[in-house]
């Protein structure tokens, strides 16, 4: 199965077209090779008729094509009627998605005021109850036949009034049914999606697109994947647009490195038609994220230079690091074989971060670029053998070749496959500096896409990082690649959500509070959910979880299993570090101070 022509050339994935609205009045056209929309989704409660509305000209006015509002009772979908002719009042014809969860009356209420309906497989007509049941086949077919009693009546009335549909699985949210038969895998994510769209497809109906979100960018990118490469497997009639987005991203700088990951790595591959940034922020900030993000990947993605190699070196589909020899990088720090990704960095970094680090520091440099026995290499020229004297030497792209970094680096580890070799490589950010220097917001997109993207395919031994030129910010910036792609934990890791009508605290908030008493704890993963609706599963991978149970109160979770219930979210942080505490997960901030002053 392939998910693309050519990991090493960009061509767009050629889908049908996805009608959202009319688009002779403000509506968009999804897919068939048009500009990629921009979506976002509103944070006030959906019955706040005037909050909703202002809260989307907001978003139209950053440029967003696309807001998504959500509708978690039949009340809030009939509301939207009133958002929708409110906005339409007043000349705002941006088409507006439902988002539907549990509730399929809601969606059928949804759909008679709004473009578009969005619904998640795992929660339309499944109870999720983390239950633990062996379906024989029989059974299973069962289910299906029940599944499609409930979802049909949605399909037959967004055919007749011309809704589109967004077939949205999440990896927090699969049913216990898709759990039991394919596990909590990218499989099953892709199989809950097509027994959706099969629903869909029996009766006729096309307008639809699909996502596959994850707050784990390597997971996102391996659902993408496959989903792509089952539905070019069952057709070319199965060309349906694709939403790109990672969910539950968080805030600031960790959120966007996130989403430049998983989206950009997509992106620079030909696949995605739509894209929403999620970020626990005011919602026009995940436009501006957008509209960089796009920017970069005409200067990311090769489209220029065909190379006739279209074979892949590494499973897309399940991760695994390229095997390499271990070697010295100095007297301090190996890499390859079974060591962390390291971080190099340029002398003129040295020079300016050295005074301040003390020895056993978390981030640090742990070479200097300039110092190292590394051998540049051009991979867009045929590599021989003799090129390379033996494994163990580190090697990297030359700069200044014609490829950008992602093509150039995976047909760097191509070549070497060719020729028998398996050295470890050293990952650039860059290549070229014809633009430089860069504003840092935006080196941060391009590293983070760059190094992210090549990380996520296996690739990568240790990485340098020279499109931020502050020396401080691109040492940081190194290590929370490295910690959102999953490979090293050098400080707490949050996965939050970025609110939404259905959350039942203010997001910005209470995460800011639970950072202020919990950003100390190297290695540990506390998740912060608005509402149950993605929170238990998202948090399955998270040491533990916030989440808000009811108006004024909240669940505490060790994993996906629930510990404390009701909590007054007055004494919720607290009692958060009370359960951290009991599972010897905590240490006292000073404490952390002492332990490093004295290493």
């Amino acid at each position: 199965m392939k998910y693309c022509e050519s990991p090493y050339f960009y061509e767009q994935r050629r889908t049908r077209e996805v009608t959202i609205g009319d688009p002779a009045h403000g509506g968009v056209i999804v897919g068939g090779g048009r500009p990629i929309v921009m979506q976002s989704m509103l944070t006030c409660d959906t019955m706040d008729t005037a909050a909703c509305v202002q809260q989307t000209l907001d978003l139209v006015a950053a440029g967003c094509q696309l807001v998504r509002i959500t509708a978690p009772t039949v009340k809030d979908a009939a509301n939207l009627q009133n958002i929708v002719a409110e906005l339409r009042a007043r000349d705002a014809h941006v088409p507006i998605v439902a988002d539907i969860h549990f509730k399929p009356d809601a969606a059928l209420e949804a759909a008679k005021w709004v473009e578009k309906v969005r619904i998640n497989p795992g929660n339309y007509a499944d109870s999720k109850k983390f239950a633990i049941k062996e379906y024989t086949d029989a059974q299973y077919e069962a289910e299906l036949g029940r599944i499609a009693e409930r979802f049909t009546p949605l399909v037959e009335l967004c055919k007749k009034l011309g809704r589109a549909l967004r077939i949205g699985t999440n990896h927090g949210s699969l049913s216990d049914r898709i759990m039991n038969r394919f596990g909590d895998t990218p499989l099953g994510m892709v199989e809950s999606a097509l027994e959706f769209a099969r629903i869909a497809r029996q009766r006729n109906y096309h307008n639809f697109l699909f996502s596959m979100k994850s707050s784990n960018p390597k997971v996102m990118i391996e659902c993408y994947r496959l989903l792509v490469a089952r539905l070019n497997a069952l057709g070319p009639d199965w060309n349906y647009p694709i939403h790109l987005g990672v969910t539950e991203a968080g805030e600031g700088e960790d959120a966007r490195i996130k989403s430049a990951i998983g989206i950009g790595s997509l992106l620079c591959d030909g696949l995605g038609d739509t894209i929403r940034v999620s970020l626990t922020e005011d919602s026009p900030r995940e436009i501006e994220v957008c509209r960089d993000l796009l920017a970069q990947i005409p200067l990311l993605a090769n489209s220029k230079f065909k190379i006739q190699n279209s074979s892949f070196t590494f499973d897309p589909f399940s991760f695994e690091r390229r095997l390499t020899p271990e070697i010295e990088l100095n007297e301090n720090a190996k890499c390859g074989g079974e060591q962390t990704v390291r971080v190099v960095v340029t002398r003129a970094t040295w020079d300016k971060v050295a005074p301040k680090i003390r020895p056993k520091d978390d981030v640090k440099p742990e070479a200097v670029y300039e110092e190292l026995n590394v051998l540049e290499l051009d991979p867009a020229c045929e590599l021989r053998c003799e090129d390379i004297n033996c494994d163990t030497q580190l090697v990297t792209v030359k700069d200044g070749g014609r490829l950008p970094a992602i093509t150039a680096f995976r047909l760097l580890a191509a070549q070497l496959k060719r020729l028998g070799r398996n050295n470890p490589i050293l990952l650039k950010d860059c290549v070229h500096f014809e633009s430089m220097p860069l504003e840092p917001k935006i080196a941060l997109l391009r590293a983070a896409v760059v190094i992210g993207a090549l990380l996520a395919d296996g690739i990568g031994d240790a990485i340098l990082i020279r499109g931020e030129t502050g020396g401080g910010q691109s040492l940081r910036l190194a290590y929370n690649i490295l910690q959102a792609a999953g490979c090293r934990s050098f400080k707490t890791d949050y996965v939050a959500c970025p609110s939404c009508g259905r959350t039942l605290f203010n997001l910005q908030t209470v995460t800011a509070r639970i950072k202020a008493r919990t950003e100390h704890l190297k290695g540990v993963k506390i998740a912060i959910m608005g509402c149950i609706v993605n929170g238990p599963g998202e948090m399955a991978d998270a040491d533990f979880g916030y989440v808000g149970g009811a108006p004024g109160k909240i669940n505490l979770y060790v994993g996906k299993t629930p510990i404390k219930f009701n909590i007054p979210e007055a004494d919720a942080v607290e009692r958060l570090v009370d359960l951290i505490r009991e599972h010897g997960k905590w240490v006292e901030p000073h404490e952390e101070r002492a332990n490093a002053m004295a290493r």
